[in-house]
């Protein structure tokens, strides 16, 4: 039977989308219009996220753990983020730094953790060569000279919720905790991505008082869900100076709203206010690189060219003649195997000029 137009839902939400204020679309032409432009989309973006509004706890950081990995140490922190939550934070030293050294923000996707993109299995045991899609390219910035910090991000690993007391009383598919935080968050009035924005902006408060780090130049980096939390953090903190998002830069109707996504990919109310390349003007006039996966289906690549090239339109406004770049990969949402992602089509550099590309320098 032919089903009538009239009758799909997502033609309705299509038509209410289009009637919505998009009061944070960015059309701005000029340096002062943008500077305005900005003023007014940065709180309305913290208040959709949800969570930023609170007072920063001090920073109370425990050492529990160094490790020797040849060319740097590494070292797990475990921070307060809330009066009531920590997180913890693998944090990676180079050796042989000569005065506070460029870091990264370092942000894992989906799956087991942090510890698939700072050397280690899921199980905690030490990992040598590089494996599944992260690449451990935490351990490739440390290598080229980067003191990075790379937090637990919420619903994953160690910070998963646990589901044991339900054993023997639950017969439905198990919980998950990304779906069932995002959902409590929304209930909150806010949003997970909103609690991981917060926990990103904590970790770079911890970062702040490293001597090792020089927080001027500091860079955010992830991929999938962590190009996400990479995009958000960038667009919601100043100290970020540069941004690597892999897997992620595509306006929201093309990609979350089209294809099966994780609950967590979802902000209340955002896109009532502005796309996600509309957003991409919190960013500018920073350097932000974006890569995609020519087969990664969940973020399409003709989608992601064209978000690029939408975002790319607030560079002239805020006096960045190269605020966007957009780097295809083979891939289908995986960092490259030899190198780091900023540096996936270049030769490796020796460590004294390894920051030259990055934005950092």
């Amino acid at each position: 039977m032919e089903q009538r137009t009239e009758f799909d839902p997502l033609r309705l939400l299509d038509a209410l989308h289009a009637g919505a204020e998009h009061d944070c679309a960015f059309t701005a032409t000029s340096a002062e219009a943008a500077r305005a432009w900005q003023e007014h989309a940065a709180p309305v973006l913290a208040r959709s996220l949800g969570f930023l509004d609170r007072p920063a706890p001090p920073v109370e950081a425990e050492l529990e753990q160094t490790v020797d990995r040849g060319s740097y140490v590494r070292e797990r922190v475990v921070l307060r983020t809330w009066p009531d939550a920590t997180m913890p934070v693998w944090v990676l030293v180079p050796k042989g730094l000569d005065g506070p050294a460029p870091c990264v923000l370092a942000l894992h996707g989906h799956g087991y953790g942090v510890r698939d993109i700072v050397g280690l299995w899921e199980d905690g045991s030490e990992r040598w060569q590089p494996d599944g899609y992260h690449k451990d390219f935490g351990c490739a910035l440390a290598e080229r000279g980067f003191v990075v910090v790379a937090p637990e991000i919420s619903c994953f690993g160690e910070r998963r919720a646990d589901y044991s007391g339900l054993a023997g009383e639950f017969t439905g598919r198990a919980p998950d905790t990304c779906h069932n935080a995002t959902a409590y968050a929304i209930m909150l009035g806010g949003s997970a991505m909103g609690l991981r924005v917060w926990d990103g902006m904590r970790a770079i408060d911890y970062l702040a008082t490293r001597p090792e780090a020089d927080i001027a130049r500091l860079g955010a980096m992830g991929i999938s869900g962590g190009g996400a939390h990479a995009y958000f953090s960038t667009a919601c903190d100043a100290r970020i100076r540069a941004c690597v998002i892999s897997g992620y830069f595509c306006d929201w109707r093309h990609s979350i709203l089209t294809f099966h996504h994780c609950t967590c990919n979802y902000v209340p109310g955002l896109m009532a206010h502005g796309e996600l390349s509309d957003f991409a003007g919190l960013i500018a006039p920073r350097p932000c690189l974006i890569e995609a996966g020519r087969r990664d289906t969940d973020f399409p690549i003709a989608a992601v060219r064209a978000a690029g090239r939408r975002g790319a339109h607030s560079a002239p406004a805020t006096r960045s003649p190269s605020t966007n770049s957009t780097a295809a990969t083979r891939s289908a949402g995986e960092w490259p195997t030899t190198s780091s992602p900023a540096t996936s089509d270049r030769p490796r550099r020796p460590r004294r000029d390894a920051h030259a590309d990055s934005g950092l320098s």
